[in-house]
C-alpha cells in the first residue's frame, strides 16, 4: 500500500542537507580563491614597454612604472593615452583571471552578485 503524503525517509531533508553542505564547501572555496586573487599580480605593458602597470587579482593597481623616455613635456597626451591603455588592459586581464578561477568553482553557474 502506498504511503500517503510526505517524502520518503530522508528524501527531501537529506537532499537539502547535502545541498547545504555543498554550498558551504563552495563558499569556503570561493573565499579561498578570493584571498588568493588578492595576492596574485599581473604585469601589463603598453607602448612597447614604455609604461608598465602591475594589478592584483582584485583589480587594484599596485604600481605604475614609466620609462623616462616616454616623459615628454611637449607630448603629455601620448603619455596619458599610454597610461589609460595600460591600466584598462591590466584591469581586463585581472577580471578575466578572476572569472576563470571562480568559474572553475561554480561550474559555470550564473550566480547573481558575483560580478564575474
Amino acid at each position: 500500500m502506498a504511503k500517503k503524503g510526505g517524502f520518503p525517509r530522508g528524501g527531501m531533508q537529506g537532499g537539502m542537507g547535502n545541498l547545504a553542505k555543498q554550498l558551504q564547501k563552495m563558499q569556503e572555496e570561493m573565499l579561498k580563491a578570493q584571498e588568493e586573487l588578492a595576492e596574485e599580480t599581473l604585469k601589463v605593458t603598453a607602448g612597447g614597454g614604455m609604461v608598465t602597470v602591475v594589478v592584483t587579482g582584485h583589480q587594484r593597481i599596485q604600481s605604475i612604472k614609466l620609462n623616462p623616455e616616454v616623459v615628454d613635456p611637449d607630448d603629455v597626451e601620448m603619455l596619458e593615452d599610454l597610461l589609460v591603455a595600460a591600466v584598462n588592459q591590466a584591469i581586463e586581464k585581472s577580471q578575466a583571471m578572476a572569472a576563470e578561477r571562480l568559474e572553475g568553482l561554480t561550474g559555470g553557474m550564473n550566480l547573481p552578485g558575483l560580478g564575474f
